[in-house]
Formats: structure tokens, C-alpha cells, sequence
């Protein structure tokens, strides 16, 4: 079968197929290379909804990668909503909604190269929906270990700075210290989905420039108002903390 788009996949380092051999080590580390070559085009609109992908042969020698490594990436294309396998069809991209948006590797590919700003506001009004209300309930029910965890958080942005990965990694620990706050199990399950946008729209922000403000205190006026139980104050705090995220990624998209 003749894929209508997929000829673009084979057409040379342009694609970052380049890379893809150079990951040879493991067989879990290469199958995580060709999901992530593969992801990334389809987040990316390089292949649209209802577009057939190469078939195991081809796609595997156009990457120069096993067959059995380019089944177990469509594998997990498929576990996460991307495509489709049929029997005598082929592997389908499938339309957006079908997606695991929230999944991280699905974050993740987002931000790896310029994304939709449909799906980047559609990000932040999630967070603008969960996060200040999260904020509220940790204020209403935190305990000191969440205390310590939030302010052992924050002291590692603060020290190394949200220019490093010890300091994304420290704000992505301080978002999810407040969804564990709640001490509500939906929420928590959302901890890597939320941290993992946390982190990757920081990453996304400083590509061409540093960051464009201090985030510090901002978190630290979630922070304070969650140690005084004041749950008005945290929520009117994390709603300013994200809309003036959503604000810098707008930017950083020109």
C-alpha cells in the first residue's frame, strides 16, 4: 500500500532521521526513539488525521531501525490514541480527540516542536480549571509533610534557578505537592499530566531566551496562602501564577 503522506518520513536528516540510529544501546531506548520521531510528526500535523503510515517493512528501513523496534513504537502509538492498526488497512493516524492528550510522552512530543496554540490554550484551561481549585483545597487540607514538601520545593527553584532542569524539576515537584494536598485521588492522577505540562511549557519558554520574568513569587504567594489556610487567597494566587504562564508561552510563540 502507498501511504499518501509517508514518503516524507524517508526524506533524509531534514526529518531527524539522523538520529534515530544513534540511539542504538537498548532495545527500550531505540523503540523510545522511533515513538518519539514518529509522535512528534503526528502532534505536529506532518501527518494529518486519517493518514496511512508506512507498513513495518518500509517504515523500518526507512529509519534504519529493526522491524520489531518500529512495531513496538506503533504499539505505543496506538496504547496512547495516535493511530490505528488495521488488518489490510494499515496503521492510521487518528483525528485529535481520539488522542491521550494528557499522557506525557503525548506532552512531551507536543512541545518538541512548535505546537498548535489551539492545543496550548486548550492546555492552560485545563490547568485554570484544576490548579486554583486545587490550591483552595490544599489550603483547606494540607498537612505538614505537604508543608515541607511545598517549601522544600520552592527552596530548590529559588536555589537553582528555573534555568536548569534541578530547578523545572523542582517546579514540577511544587505542583504536584499541591494536587497531593487535596488528598484526592482524582486529582493526584493528574500530578504527572499537570507536572509534565508544568515542565515542558518552561522548556518550551526558554528555547530562544531566557525566561521572561522571575516565576519565584508567584509561587510563593500560592505557597503562603496555603501555610494560612486561606483558600480564596491560594486559588486567586495559582489563577494569576497560570495565567501569566499561559501569557509567557504566548510569547515565546511570537
Amino acid at each position: 500500500m502507498t501511504p499518501s503522506r509517508s514518503a516524507s518520513v524517508a526524506d533524509g536528516p531534514a526529518d531527524g532521521l539522523a538520529t534515530i540510529p544513534e540511539t542504538r544501546g537498548t532495545g527500550r531506548r531505540l523503540r523510545g526513539a522511533v515513538a518519539y520521531r514518529l509522535g512528534s510528526a503526528i502532534v505536529s500535523g506532518e501527518h494529518a488525521p486519517g493518514e496511512v503510515l508506512m507498513s513495518e517493512a518500509d517504515g523500518s528501513e526507512a529509519l534504519k531501525v529493526s522491524r520489531g523496534a518500529y512495531r513496538e513504537a506503533i504499539r505505543t502509538l496506538v496504547a496512547k490514541g495516535l493511530v490505528e492498526s488495521r488488518p489490510r488497512s494499515g496503521t492510521i493516524v487518528q483525528p485529535r480527540h481520539r488522542w491521550n492528550l494528557l499522557d506525557p510522552d503525548v506532552l512531551t512530543w507536543t512541545f518538541s516542536g512548535q505546537p498548535d496554540m489551539a492545543i496550548v490554550r486548550s492546555l492552560f484551561e485545563l490547568r485554570i480549571m484544576v490548579e486554583p481549585w486545587a490550591a483552595s483545597m490544599a489550603a483547606q487540607r494540607r498537612t505538614r509533610e505537604d508543608i515541607k514538601a511545598l517549601r522544600t520545593a520552592l527552596a530548590a527553584m529559588a536555589r537553582h534557578g528555573m534555568d536548569h532542569l534541578a530547578g523545572q524539576a523542582a517546579d514540577c515537584a511544587f505542583h504536584d505537592a499541591i494536587l497531593r494536598a487535596t488528598g484526592n485521588d482524582y486529582l493526584v492522577v493528574l500530578t504527572t499530566s499537570i507536572g509534565t505540562a508544568v515542565t515542558m511549557t518552561t522548556q518550551f519558554k526558554r528555547r530562544s531566551s531566557t525566561l521572561p520574568r522571575d516565576p519565584i513569587p508567584e509561587h510563593r504567594r500560592v505557597l503562603d496562602a496555603i501555610v494560612a489556610g486561606d483558600g480564596a487567597a491560594a486559588s486567586a494566587a495559582m489563577r494569576m501564577l497560570v495565567d501569566r504562564a499561559l501569557e509567557d508561552t504566548r510569547q515565546a510563540m511570537g
